[in-house]
């Protein structure tokens, strides 16, 4: 996506609209990673405005968080018991804290990482983070939903209203692995652009990058109830440990 930087696409603005986004599966990723944090503490890559963080820290173990944005961090400081969260500015690659953890876990923003070497660099930093007996949780969306996309990209209708309409436009490259996305909100006040760029990143691939870390695939669900990962799974959750 010629132009495109990825801070730009957690501006002030950006991170305003993200403040109080939920997904629906707060409740249950929360009870997931709580189950493998023990005694904490944990430390979240790409913690956004604390969507996770801070109702995990409600259960009573102390979670930290990088961003790369101080404008989403800013967001969560404005959120009940953000201005707990020890929250570090900074490339998630570089894991740029100290201390080890037993948990760390990130979401689909690893593939924010658009160099397969930075994503690899991630995990080598996450290995010397992790506490002897923590583990790394990675929860993507399965590449497999990007198979059978005609031509593949996709237009697709996420909100329509009276007075203003949304729209996810989305293009694939399989010989690079990039994915293109574009936010687009319309109104009478004109239109609005949230791009992203992503590098899909298969399953197979994240097993690659934990061996070469030192870790190993310890379990692999498709979703945070603990179902079985398949073909038909919308999302993957992976969690690696030595």
């Amino acid at each position: 996506m010629k132009g495109y930087t990825t801070p730009l696409s957690f501006d002030a603005s950006v991170a305003r609209r993200m403040r109080d986004v939920t997904l629906g599966d707060e409740e249950h990723a929360v009870a997931f990673l709580r189950a493998w944090a023990g005694e904490g503490p944990a430390l979240e890559l790409a913690i956004g405005t604390g969507r996770i963080a801070l109702p995990l820290a409600a259960t009573g173990i102390r979670v930290d968080g990088i961003d790369i944005s101080p404008h989403v961090i800013g967001q969560m400081r404005t959120k009940p018991g953000g201005d707990r969260i020890d929250a570090t500015v900074g490339d998630m690659a570089d894991v740029p804290v100290s201390g080890e953890y037993r948990l760390i876990y990130v979401w689909n923003s690893f593939s924010n990482m658009l160099k397969v070497d930075d994503q690899g660099r991630c995990f080598e930093n996450v290995a010397k983070r992790l506490a002897p007996d923590g583990v790394f949780v990675i929860e993507m969306g399965s590449p497999s939903e990007l198979v059978g996309m005609q031509e593949n990209q996709y237009v697709r209708a996420e909100h329509v209203g009276v007075d203003r309409v949304g729209i996810d436009v989305l293009r694939y490259d399989p010989a690079t692995q990039m994915l293109d996305e574009n936010h687009v909100r319309i109104s009478a006040a004109g239109a609005k652009f949230y791009p992203v760029m992503q590098r899909a990143t298969w399953p197979s691939e994240l097993d690659l990058m934990a061996r070469i870390a030192g870790l190993r695939l310890r379990e692999r669900y498709g979703d945070w109830d603990g179902t079985a990962w398949t073909s038909s799974s919308r999302t993957v959750v992976s969690v690696y440990g030595r």
